[in-house]
Parts: structure tokens; C-alpha cells; sequence
């Protein structure tokens, strides 16, 4: 059965926009040459007229901000913690390069997920993997779980951002258990959600 399954997660956001109309190959092209593009860049002015083009990719996708933010929010600590280290250990045009790299990395990554439906992902990466057939993979299931994964990395990556907030909150922000316990809880009450949605669509033989 394989209807359905792009209600098993909700990043995507409907629209009509040039990227939402875009083969999802090309997308998937796109982001990793971009991403390439990215790791070449070495000046931080090179590096502005990047942040400005994904901004406007953003804008034309017209997903809208509180979506953008989300794409990006997860990560806001680790890219503050990046930027820290490369300051102490490299210098000032250096953790701007490193930081903003993996911030728009992952905002890229976001842009796709958020014209792409979980289907046609599936679709694309199924048709990819087709000739693995071959050797006695099934195709279809090493899509749906290469596309839970590309889903679940934001999910729990939000989940972190949350449990560290909660940790300073409750002043204990350099307790590792204080962490690690209810992200680990968090991950496993999701794998769960995520079971029982696959179970009930029948995809869990």
C-alpha cells in the first residue's frame, strides 16, 4: 500500500510557486550543487551575495517566514557554538565562511522539503533506486526510508534546540544526562508516532 504516506510528516507547504513546480531531481540536483558552490566559496563578501540569493529563493518559493525560521531555528545554537570556535581558534572572515555554510546548508535542505511532497521525494529517489532491484533491494522501502530520514534530521534537531532551552531554564544547561535523557525519550516517542502512522497505512510488514 502506498497511498498516504506523504501525510506521515508536515514540512511541506502547498503553493503553485517556480520552485513547487520544479521536478524534484532537478531540486535535488540543485541542492547539491549548491551545497558544492557553498564549500568553494572564500570570501565573506562572496559568501553575502549567497545569503541574498537563498533569501530569495525563499521569497519566491513563497513558503513564508515563520516556515523560513523553522528551516533554520533548529540549528541557531550549534551555528553560534560553530561560530565561537572557528573566532578562537581561526579568525574573523573564517567563522563567517564556516558558520554560514552549514547555516545555509541546511536552509537549502529546508527550501526542498518545503516544495517537495514526501510522495514525489519518494518517487524520485524509488526511480533512482531502481536498478538495486537487481541485487534484491526493494526500492520503494529504501525510499520511504531515506525520505523518513531527510523528514525526521529537522524533528529532532527541533527537539534538541528545545530540550537545551529547557535545560537553561531550569539552570542545569552543562548537565549531559540533563540532555541526553529526554532527547533520547523525545527521538523514541517520535519513532513511535511514526510506527503507528506507518502501521496504520499499512506499511509496516
Amino acid at each position: 500500500m502506498r497511498v498516504g504516506v506523504s501525510g506521515l510528516t508536515g514540512a511541506y507547504v502547498p503553493g503553485c510557486s517556480v520552485l513547487h513546480r520544479l521536478p524534484v531531481g532537478v531540486k535535488l540536483a540543485g541542492l547539491a550543487a549548491a551545497c558544492t558552490v557553498l564549500l568553494l566559496l572564500r570570501s565573506p563578501w562572496a559568501m553575502a551575495v549567497a545569503v541574498g540569493v537563498v533569501v530569495l529563493l525563499f521569497a519566491v518559493a513563497r513558503v513564508g517566514v515563520a516556515a523560513a525560521w523553522a528551516q533554520v531555528r533548529p540549528v541557531r545554537w550549534f551555528a553560534v557554538a560553530l561560530f565561537g570556535m572557528q573566532l578562537v581558534f581561526a579568525d574573523l572572515p573564517s567563522a563567517v565562511l564556516v558558520t554560514s555554510r552549514v547555516v545555509l546548508a541546511v536552509a537549502l535542505a529546508g527550501l526542498v522539503t518545503l516544495t517537495t511532497r514526501t510522495s514525489a521525494m519518494m518517487t524520485a529517489l524509488e526511480r533512482g533506486l531502481s536498478p538495486l532491484r537487481r541485487v534484491g533491494v526493494d526500492p520503494f522501502r529504501l525510499s520511504l526510508l531515506l525520505s523518513l530520514t531527510i523528514r525526521s534530521v529537522p524533528v529532532i534537531a527541533d527537539l534538541a534546540a528545545r530540550v537545551r532551552e529547557a535545560q537553561r531554564a531550569r539552570g542545569v544547561e552543562w548537565s549531559m544526562r540533563a540532555f541526553a535523557v529526554p532527547l533520547v525519550v523525545g527521538a523514541l516517542r517520535h519513532a513511535d508516532a511514526l510506527g503507528e502512522a506507518l502501521s496504520a497505512r499499512g506499511l509496516d510488514d
